[in-house]
């Protein structure tokens, strides 16, 4: 059943990105910094925390998640810090994610080689 409930709500997160993407004029990037910019809004708020205990990885896998993570994050270090915990926070929280596709990019960069758009 966690597999079915993960499908369907990332399955939504990503219809709407789609249907974002057909019917409005909005280029990808900014859609997926509105999604960034959503999951730190709904994860400030606590919204976001229920759907993520509900839908486990298909609410923190996509963008909102990420955004999610750094609010969390960003509470965090703000609760044990104080005012400085807002600078390194959300960093620390999603570290281990920006490693992974910084290492994946570089990956990736070394075995296949670029080419020119004609």
């Amino acid at each position: 059943m966690d597999y079915l409930k993960a499908f369907f709500v990332g399955g939504a997160l990503c219809l709407i990105g789609q249907v974002l993407i057909d019917k409005t004029k909005l280029s990808p990037a900014r859609i997926l910094v509105g999604y960034v910019v959503c999951g730190v809004l709904l994860g400030a708020l606590g919204i976001y925390e229920p759907l993520v205990d509900f839908a486990g990885a298909g609410a923190s896998v996509p963008l909102t998640g990420f955004g999610y993570t750094l609010a969390k994050g960003v509470k965090k270090a703000v609760t044990e810090d104080g005012f400085l915990g807002i600078f390194g926070g959300g960093l620390k929280a999603t570290a281990c994610g920006i490693t992974a596709a910084v290492i994946a990019g570089l990956v990736v960069s070394l075995i296949f080689k670029p080419k020119d758009k004609a």
